[in-house]
């Protein structure tokens, strides 16, 4: 599942296909300038499907945000919807857009069964889906633009063997609590940070279990945990949201800021509890590395060009070889907590929204407004 990066790419027939075949996918004949030179596009529609509302603070506020800006660069007209966690919703949304005429769809599957439906679909009605994000294992989607996720999982992995709570210590006992295991990012983000931990001397993992990226799953998960294991010196978690239920948990038994907690997502919350110290670190993937590409290559792939990706990810399920744009992320610590907030990704009123807060976010560089 490791990425492999070239410099040339060509695309497969089938996706040629479906790119000539687009000028006929919607009702918007009228020829319009796209920026940055690119040919205007016959089709002007892109369907964009988020997942959830709960697993992450981004799919609510900082993707529909930057996509819509995006859209607006490059004169698409762009519909955007959220499954709320129902795959059957996620599935009626596709066929709506499909059937409003869109000639690209791009897809964060809630699991890769609905979302290979959906992408085959769109691939009946000769409609280009790009997976965002996810990729849909065993589908059919002619690109994938996200992170590169196993890089992410390093990252946390490395971040977590330099936390204070357990740097330099002979041995360390720790837990992993997992994100959905119908998320392919998820096995990849594990396969990255056990690859590391897994080599950590003197580490000992006692129990790993997903969390399902949701905040009521890990806090039972985690509790179990602790119960079992009293001496628990780190938890790696795969996300903000999981994280802040491990960090209530710990609170409750005196240990926050005692145990080492990763993150990810560089949630307002999740910078709230770098900056306290409860939580080590987490993983900032700023949104515009995204959606920036994704709808600059929507544009291209409406405009009737073939763009070749600079890298490629193969399928766990079918062993295709499927182009990608990957970008690299950030660890946030103390040190740099308030990069995040310079770059827009989350306001500072978001980080700090209390008079205890304000003066938290001062003291680490964030100015609130």
């Amino acid at each position: 599942m490791r990425t492999t990066r070239r410099t040339a790419l060509a695309l497969a027939g089938v996706a040629a296909a479906l790119v000539a075949g687009l000028a006929g996918c919607g009702s918007n004949n009228t020829p319009s300038t796209t920026t940055k030179g690119s040919p205007a596009p016959v089709n002007t529609k892109v369907g964009i499907l988020l997942p959830d509302t709960s697993s992450s603070p981004r799919w609510v506020s900082a993707d529909p945000t930057e996509l819509k800006k995006q859209c607006t660069v490059y004169k698409l007209t762009c519909s955007i919807d959220n499954a709320n966690g129902s795959a059957t919703t996620q599935q009626s949304q596709a066929q709506a857009l499909i059937n409003a005429g869109v000639g690209v769809l791009l897809l964060v599957n809630l699991d890769s069964g609905s979302g290979k439906a959906i992408e085959t679909l769109a691939q009946q009605h000769n409609v280009v889906t790009i997976d965002y994000d996810r990729l849909t294992a065993g589908g059919s989607a002619s690109y994938y633009v996200s992170y590169d996720n196993v890089k992410v999982g390093e990252d946390q992995g490395t971040a977590l063997a330099q936390c204070p709570q357990v740097k330099g210590k002979s041995a360390v006992n720790y837990v992993d609590i997992d994100g959905a295991a119908t998320d392919n990012n998820a096995t990849l983000f594990a396969q990255g940070y056990n690859a590391v931990l897994s080599k950590q001397a003197g580490w000992k993992k006692f129990a790993e279990q997903s969390g399902n990226w949701d905040a009521a799953t890990a806090q039972t998960v985690f509790t179990t945990m602790l119960g079992q294991h009293r001496d628990i010196n780190a938890v790696m978690v795969a996300n903000d949201t999981m994280a802040q239920s491990v960090i209530n948990v710990l609170k409750s038994q005196g240990l926050a800021g005692k145990v080492a907690v990763s993150g990810q997502d560089a949630s307002a919350g999740g910078l709230d509890n770098v900056m306290s110290a409860t939580q080590c670190f987490t993983i900032y993937k700023p949104v515009a590395g995204e959606a920036d590409v994704a709808i600059k290559l929507a544009s291209e792939i409406l405009a009737g060009k073939k763009p070749t990706a600079p890298a490629t990810t193969r399928d766990p399920t079918t062993g295709r070889e499927v182009p990608s744009y990957l970008a690299s992320p950030t660890v946030i610590t103390k040190a740099n907590v308030a990069l995040p907030v310079t770059d827009g990704y989350v306001t500072a009123a978001a980080v700090c929204p209390t008079a205890a807060l304000v003066k938290l976010c001062t003291a680490n560089g964030i100015t609130a407004r």
